[in-house]
């Protein structure tokens, strides 16, 4: 059954209860033409079972060819009712066949319009607010792409409120930051090491992802999921110098490598501030606990020493990674936190978890403290409600977080956690470190 085209003018306001009057299921018709909402295909829409697929670009879906690539867009609705869903589309030439399905109804629309036009799907019922996936397949096509798709169009009852990525769509394709910020004992002060555990549940170690253990006021220190066949352990510092660009640096403020291991590599990273990084490729494991050792403290001239270590069980023994000087600071260890990110956009779509835990700090003076308190933040893409799909908690004996994958649930920001006390200092011999 070919759908009525309707011209794509604007997107008007539903005035009235045309499509709260529709049949459940039932094609719209260009006599109900209201919409709401315009959800971008740029930021919203995945290409679910082959990541590699280049069908999306910043203008939408533009370059799609393979009728095996299953293309899923993404919104989340906050009421349940009745929802209309059209999709803005054109050809290039000839006609298309696609195959659309949305809560468990599929069918088939044609498009022949080589100009953008508003072409109806369907309404259909939403049992409640939550996270909704619009899918199109591509069955036929007479010319190069099957189509081009620059908006999925939204209307009806549960189109009150719609959660989406509106604009930034390369931060809202990768997804919302969570982070555990973590809460200091009463008298921990002059931390200068800190202590943390950290394992990924299998299944959850998902290419793009970044478990970042130990983050401190001026850098971090985790574990990376790089690509299907590359993980790396990665410590960071940011140059006191703002800007994105590490050629800006002046000499006097550059982060400066004192010393780094032998399988370790290091230089300079911009793009998200600026500063000193250092990776060490190493294949840890899903379920498999790892452990981050983080020491900071003044050093010469004004400046502050950063010196990461790990432990892999496989391994058996602690591996130094690498020390940073950074100028124009002096200062321990301070603003002590943990996240989980995705740095790919192609797999923004997929959700990721991680366990943290045994989290410890050691004062200069020599005194160890327990961190069993933190509080669960997320960062822009997550307060301006464009993705809701991120958490924190605890599980047993650890703090978790989890992000992407569009689950319904999120944590509030702010959310006070506080996991079990373990009361056992951490087994490590700080004399006997490189």
């Amino acid at each position: 059954m070919r759908c009525t085209l309707v011209s794509f003018l604007t997107i008007l306001v539903l005035t009235s209860d045309a499509a709260s009057q529709a049949p459940v299921g039932a094609f719209a018709s260009a006599a109900d033409s209201g919409w709401r909402v315009s959800v971008p295909t740029a930021g919203n829409s995945w290409v679910v079972n082959m990541p590699d697929d280049s069908a999306i670009s910043g203008s939408g879906i533009t370059n799609w060819s393979n009728s095996a690539s299953l293309i899923r867009t993404f919104f989340r609705v906050d009421q349940p009712g009745k929802i209309r869903i059209g999709i803005r589309a054109r050809v290039s030439e000839g006609r298309s066949k696609l195959g659309v399905a949305y809560g468990g109804s599929t069918r088939e629309i044609e498009l022949s319009n080589t100009s953008f036009e508003v072409i109806p799907v369907g309404v259909f019922a939403v049992d409640g607010p939550g996270y909704q996936r619009f899918d199109m397949q591509g069955v036929t096509r007479s010319s190069s792409a099957f189509a081009e798709v620059t908006d999925i169009l939204i209307g009806g009852p549960a189109a009150g409120k719609v959660h989406f990525v509106r604009d930034d769509f390369y931060w809202g394709r990768r997804g919302p930051s969570v982070h555990l910020r973590y809460n200091l004992p009463s008298g921990a002060d002059s931390i200068e090491w800190f202590y943390s555990e950290v394992s990924i549940p299998e299944g959850e170690d998902v290419v793009g992802s970044y478990f970042m253990t130990n983050g401190f006021a001026e850098g971090y220190c985790g574990i990376q999921v790089n690509s299907p066949t590359e993980r790396r352990i990665l410590f960071s510092v940011w140059s006191p110098y703002p800007t994105d660009n590490p050629e800006e640096i002046p000499v006097d403020s550059r982060v400066q490598l004192m010393k780094k291991g032998g399988q370790v590599k290091a230089g300079n990273f911009g793009d998200e501030g600026s500063g000193g990084q250092s990776y060490r490729i190493y294949n840890w494991k899903a379920g498999v606990t790892y452990r981050v050792l983080l020491r900071g403290r003044p050093s010469d001239n004004n400046s502050t020493d950063y010196t990461a270590y790990f432990y892999s069980p496989e391994i058996g023994t602690w591996e130094f990674i690498a020390q940073f000087r950074r100028p124009k600071t002096r200062t321990y260890l301070k603003n002590l936190y943990a996240f989980l990110e995705n740095f790919l956009p192609e797999t923004g779509h997929i959700s990721r978890r991680g366990l943290f835990s045994n989290q410890w700090v050691r004062s200069a003076a020599g005194n160890w403290y327990e961190l069993t308190r933190a509080t669960v933040t997320a960062d822009a893409t997550a307060r301006k409600g464009a993705r809701l799909d991120y958490a924190g908690g605890v599980e047993g004996g650890s703090f978790f977080l989890k992000n992407c994958g569009f689950f319904n649930g999120p944590s509030e920001p702010g959310a006070p956690l506080v996991r079990r006390m373990t009361g056992t200092v951490p087994d490590v011999d700080l004399s006997r470190l490189e």
